[in-house]
């Protein structure tokens, strides 16, 4: 067989062959399609933080239709999206305890079409539940539980449709394991989980994506807020120990709590994009690894006296120790957060 030399090579082809792969290394990258994104508790918080970081990508891959249910509450929102506004963010009117405020906004989005929803509006609730009102339960769940129900009412079937759709939940490790005087608000994110859990399989059946957000602490006005109603809660209804009990223990230790191991809006918002992102993304996913060991305890032990008993010798018997505890996680958080910082300093 004889040689190939260079001489042998049509140079008009090779030259055609050079320029045509020099163009396709010129190409941009295939972006992703850009996704309708509709996120309900949108004024403050989570909601609001989440709302802002996807209408901000650089790659503008999101179109957000952020949703509240009063928009008086929108001055803050707005200040924060900035140009985002009328480009990659719209601002709508949604009640997730009203079903025509649902229809109302998703008629308005163009073709109905969501790709993405996310479940955020919600309330909270603390004390002792002799001090509580039916109606104040109802209205806990009406929101945190029965609020998502509507909200898929009316989403889901056009996702069933499109065999598309990735469904994300701001729920809280309170839907795993229960707290201290957070009965109700508890059991309406067990709700949640136990919703979602037995969805997710028919949701498989229509390759939809079902994520589960579960942040521990979070420092936002909602928190603000809880604490503030729990402060003024009229105790009358209670006996004194659990009235004290309330007071000075939970009460007490509230902002201490979160002050170590809570986390920052922006900080869930963050994880969140990473799940929507991700090629096959969670059922579950805790955005909190100082909180995993407490909500681990719940799966170490199949009869679940474990994280019950393990609570109660932190509240009632080791208090000091747990105390102790929270602050040199927090002085070591603080320590990592100010290396960070002069880490930063120094590289500018």
């Amino acid at each position: 067989m004889a040689e190939l030399s260079y001489c042998s090579v049509d140079s008009k082809a090779f030259h055609e062959l050079f320029k045509r792969s020099v163009l396709v290394c010129l190409l941009p990258a295939p972006t992703m399609a850009q996704k309708t994104v509709l996120i309900t508790g949108c004024s403050s918080g989570i909601g609001m933080a989440l709302a802002v970081k996807m209408a901000g990508d650089e790659q503008k891959r999101f179109r957000v239709y952020a949703t509240m249910r009063n928009l008086d509450k929108k001055d803050h929102l707005v200040e924060a999206a900035g140009r985002t506004i009328g480009n990659t963010m719209e601002i709508m009117q949604l009640d997730v305890c009203n079903e025509d405020s649902i229809k109302m906004c998703i008629s308005n989005i163009p073709d109905r079409r969501i790709d993405i929803l996310v479940n955020n509006a919600g309330v909270g609730l603390i004390g002792p539940i002799e001090c509580q009102t039916i109606d104040e339960m109802q209205n806990v769940m009406d929101t945190n539980f029965f609020g998502l129900v509507r909200l898929l009412k009316e989403v889901l079937p056009d996702m069933k449709k499109r065999r598309s759709g990735h469904i994300v939940i701001i729920s809280s490790v309170m839907g795993i394991q229960g707290i201290l005087f957070n009965d109700v608000y508890a059991a309406s994110k067990f709700a949640v989980e136990g919703f979602c859990e037995s969805l997710a399989i028919q949701a498989l059946k229509f390759k939809l994506h079902l994520s589960l957000i579960e942040p521990g602490p979070v420092v936002t006005e909602f928190e603000r807020k809880v604490f503030e109603d729990g402060m003024k809660m009229d105790l009358s209804a209670a006996d004194k120990e659990t009235a004290d009990m309330f007071v000075n223990i939970y009460l007490k230790n509230y902002k201490q709590i979160f002050q170590t191991l809570g986390q920052s809006a922006e900080d869930i918002a963050e994880h969140t994009v990473k799940i929507i992102l991700a090629e096959n993304p969670p059922f579950r996913h805790q955005t909190n690894t100082l909180y995993t060991p407490i909500t681990t305890l719940k799966y170490a032990d199949p009869n679940g006296d474990l994280p019950i008993e393990t609570f109660y010798k932190l509240v009632f018997q080791h208090d000091k120790i747990f105390s102790a505890s929270l602050n040199f996680i927090k002085l070591l958080r603080w320590k990592s957060r100010k290396s960070f910082d002069l880490g930063e300093r120094s590289s500018q």
